[in-house]
C-alpha cells in the first residue's frame, strides 16, 4: 500500500469517500487498519465456520453487518473503486494461523475492505466534523470506534 502508484489512488479515494486529505503516513495507518480487520474478521469467521462444521471460511461466515453491506454497495459506485480493488487484492494478507478462506471468500475480501474503507473515510467527519487533514488523534479515535462496533 505504500507502493508509489497506490498513494495517489488512496488520496483520491479518501477525498471522494470521506472528504479528507491523507498522506503517506496515513496510508501506513490505513494498512494497519486493514491488517487488524483481516485478523478480526478471520477469527470471527473461523468461529462461525467451526460452529457450522467447516474448516474453511465461506462468505456467510463473515461478520458483515447491514451497514457494511450498504458501504460495500457505495464503494462499488466510487470512481476509484476498481483501482482500490486491485490494490486491496495485492495487500490483503492471509488470515492468521489455522484459518483458511474459501476461494469465493477471497474474491469477496476486496469488496468487504472497500466497504470498510468507505466507512473508515467517513468516520473522520463523525469524530470531528471540521477535520480536513486527519491527525494521529483522529486516526486513534476512528480505530477505537471500529474496535467498539466491529
Amino acid at each position: 500500500m505504500t507502493h508509489p502508484s497506490g498513494i495517489p489512488v488512496f488520496k483520491r479515494f479518501f477525498r471522494s469517500a470521506g472528504g479528507v486529505k491523507i498522506d503517506k503516513n496515513d496510508i501506513r495507518r490505513f494498512r494497519q487498519f486493514v491488517d487488524e480487520q483481516i485478523d478480526d474478521i478471520a477469527i470471527a469467521g473461523h468461529s462461525s465456520a467451526r460452529w457450522n462444521g467447516r474448516d474453511v471460511i465461506v462468505p456467510q461466515d463473515l461478520p458483515i453487518t447491514k451497514g457494511v453491506q450498504e458501504r460495500m454497495r457505495e464503494f462499488d459506485k466510487i470512481d476509484e473503486a476498481e483501482e482500490i480493488r486491485e490494490l486491496l487484492r495485492q495487500v490483503v494478507r492471509q488470515p492468521p494461523g489455522d484459518v483458511a478462506f474459501a476461494e469465493e471468500t477471497e474474491r469477496l475480501l476486496p469488496e468487504l475492505f472497500g466497504g470498510l474503507s468507505v466507512a473508515l473515510a467517513r468516520s473522520f467527519r463523525l469524530v470531528d466534523p471540521t477535520v480536513c487533514d486527519p491527525s494521529t488523534e483522529h486516526w486513534n479515535r476512528v480505530f477505537t470506534l471500529f474496535r467498539l462496533v466491529y
